[in-house]
């Protein structure tokens, strides 16, 4: 679906949440056409890329290295753990905390999952420069660290 010219005086056409929005719906297009039949989401690639980078995460851990919200991570993880790419069990310290632990069967979804992943940011990016890549990434994270700062540490 392409969206049609809007006049540039358009609050729509010039509106940073608007078209952040759009941006990632498109992204989302993009790699559920590059990843194929594995019905893995954007969102579940990144889980599972934070949980192989680390040794048997909590979820309260997830959530902070993907800044996916709690209850949006929970039910991911759930159904993760419900195609067989997790495994998940309560952890010693704490009976009500989940950690969480990649199957082979997950590494293995990893795996045929980062070409579509490297594409589909190629995809995204290819408009741009290098120069303006670089920038343009930068001042995301700059966005997005801004924003979750607790108030006044902005």
């Amino acid at each position: 679906m392409l969206m049609k010219e809007l006049p540039k005086s358009s609050s729509v056409a010039s509106s940073a949440l608007h078209l952040l929005h759009r941006a990632g719906q498109r992204a989302d297009e993009l790699f559920a056409v590059q990843v194929g039949q594995s019905d893995l989401t954007p969102r579940q690639f990144v889980v599972l890329k934070a949980v192989q980078a680390s040794d048997e995460p909590s979820q309260t851990a997830l959530v902070e290295k993907t800044g996916i919200d709690r209850s949006t991570l929970a039910d991911i993880v759930r159904r993760l753990v419900a195609k067989g790419l997790l495994s998940r069990k309560r952890t010693r310290q704490d009976a009500r905390m989940y950690a969480v632990k990649l199957t082979d069967r997950g590494a293995a979804a990893i795996k045929a999952a980062e070409p579509a992943a490297r594409a589909t940011d190629e995809r995204l990016l290819s408009t741009l420069t290098a120069n303006q890549r670089e920038t343009f990434v930068e001042a995301l994270k700059r966005v997005i660290e801004a924003l979750e700062a607790p108030q006044g540490r902005r």
